[in-house]
């Protein structure tokens, strides 16, 4: 592990005045920041701010048009990855690569792996298990060497990624995205190596959507707007509102929808009602009831039930007890066809596992859902006439940002472009019901405004949503009610008169009368 000094004066990295262009659009607009050893970079924008194409020119895989970089003090002007890598330069990728047929150790010593001394090519797998064993220990990686990666968990991919970077002495780390796959649990075990590598004496440039986790972690912030940086400083001078201008140009109550108001007390009949579901061990006795044109918000702590009750009613998992019922008609456990007949909808948390075939395009992700809807009824044959410009114009009301919806691979689109495609999959099947499981996680602030405003407007045309959400400040700026979980229960039901933040908090820590 690298333990360069931090007295210097000298920056670790510095970038200045970068440009690029693709073809006729520039994208980046004279890019300048530095950054010292042992210091964290927090690096925030939308999607398009030109984060990504500066990462990529530090680590190599592309070149500026114009400017210069310098490496402790050194001009710094990699031709490809692999120069990059050698000056100490790790980028780990949202995309991690892994290789998930080979095992843990050869990932990591991949083309560099110690050989056998003389002229022959063998690996010698002694030496290179004990080093392996080395950068894993350094990480907190606690599985055999020779454990194939495709065994591993996110996380465990994540810190396999991380100790690759420290196998080549990284004095910069990029982490691009690193928690958008991770449980609580495992982003805990990050931010923890993140600050021993910073003491360390590692650079170390953190680009997340996430603003809370940038602001806990980072010493400096960039902030970066339409390949311009807008704000370049110390942690410390900055406020999450103030953040929030700097990247999109407008303050955070200006994201969410306006107020539609205190939500009536409604005498019709649910949408939605849970009458007493049990799952042993899961949930226990919840009762919920979702009316028209109304959005319910559930919170709880990461293990309070939140999202195995959103699989349970879908039909996803089972439950042993209670009632689900749907327009006042009673739903079998397990029954996912009759939850989809019935107008129910479900946005899973992990979209990149559950949601999405990431190397199918986006309109065969969009289609998928309402194939039989656009399918003859005599033959079953899909009458692409009607489905092409179905999903051609379902691409234009989500404001898809893709060159081309039939042939570019869903793996190719943002975070928050991927999950307007997982969005519209569901909207082309005409829900009554949609159940949000993490709706914005890994989206960047631009995405989720028109994420919140399309939530609004489908609540405008009669639907009804049940949102899951690790944020409160989501849930108070789309919600009418919020209930609150806490070990598989239901604890505490808010109205939006009287939503509060730490009121909320508080009752998922259990600390409420139950309901």
């Amino acid at each position: 592990m690298s333990m360069n000094s931090t007295m210097t004066n000298t920056p670790r990295l510095r970038v200045d005045g970068l440009t690029k262009s693709f073809s006729t659009v520039r994208v980046l607009h004279g890019v300048s920041f530095e950054i010292g050893a042992g210091e964290v970079l927090g690096i925030v924008g939308e999607n398009g701010s030109g984060k990504s194409t500066t990462m990529n020119i530090i680590a190599g895989v592309l070149a500026p048009d114009e400017g210069a970089m310098a490496l402790d003090g050194h001009k710094f002007a990699p031709a490809d990855r692999r120069a990059a890598e050698k000056a100490g330069i790790a980028f780990i990728q949202q995309e991690l690569t892994i290789f998930p047929n080979l095992s843990v150790e050869e990932n990591l010593l991949l083309g560099r792996a110690p050989r056998v001394s003389g002229a022959l090519p063998f690996i010698y797998r002694k030496q290179r298990r004990r080093q392996a064993m080395e950068f894993m220990q350094a990480v907190g990686l606690d599985v055999n060497t020779g454990t194939p990666a495709s065994r591993l968990s996110p996380g465990e991919r994540q810190l396999l990624e991380i100790a690759r970077g420290l196998s080549i002495d990284a004095r910069v780390m990029i982490l691009d995205e690193p928690t958008t796959s991770l449980t609580s649990k495992e982003t805990e075990r990050l931010f923890a190596l993140t600050r021993r590598l910073k003491a360390s004496g590692i650079a170390i440039l953190y680009v997340s959507h996430v603003l809370n986790d940038v602001l806990q972690l980072s010493d400096k912030l960039l902030v970066m707007r339409d390949g311009r940086v807008t704000f370049h400083g110390p942690r410390a001078d900055m406020s999450p509102e103030r953040l929030i201008v700097a990247m999109v140009g407008r303050s955070i109550d200006a994201l969410f929808p306006p107020s539609r108001g205190t939500v009536s007390k409604r005498e019709e009949t649910p949408v939605l009602e849970l009458r007493g579901v049990s799952e042993p061990g899961i949930v226990e006795g919840i009762n919920l009831k979702v009316t028209v044109s109304e959005i319910v918000g559930i919170f709880g702590l990461m293990g309070s039930g939140r999202s195995e009750l959103a699989r349970i009613v879908f039909g996803l998992d089972p439950h042993r007890q209670g009632q689900i019922r749907v327009n006042g008609a009673s739903l079998i456990s397990g029954d996912l066809s009759a939850r989809l007949r019935s107008g129910m909808a479900f946005l899973t948390e992990d979209r990149r596992h559950e949601g999405l075939m990431m190397d199918a395009s986006a309109s065969e992700n969009m289609s998928l859902a309402a194939l039989r809807s656009f399918s003859s009824s005599i033959y079953g044959r899909l009458q692409t006439a009607r489905l092409k410009p179905a999903l051609k114009a379902m691409a234009g009301q989500l404001r898809l940002k893709c060159d081309n919806i039939e042939i570019a691979p869903v793996r190719s689109l943002s975070g928050g472009n991927q999950q307007k495609v997982v969005i519209g999959r569901w909207l082309l099947c005409q829900p009554k019901l949609l159940i949000l499981d993490e709706p914005t996680r890994g989206v960047d602030v631009g995405a989720r405004e028109e994420i919140y405003a399309m939530l609004a407007k489908l609540v405008a045309q009669g639907k009804s949503i049940l949102v899951i959400s690790s944020e409160i400040e989501e849930l108070i700026g789309l919600c009418d009610r919020i209930v609150v979980m806490h070990r598989g229960c239901i604890v505490s039901e808010f109205s939006r008169m009287e939503f509060d933040q730490k009121t909320i908090l508080s009752a998922a820590f259990g600390r409420a009368k139950a309901v």
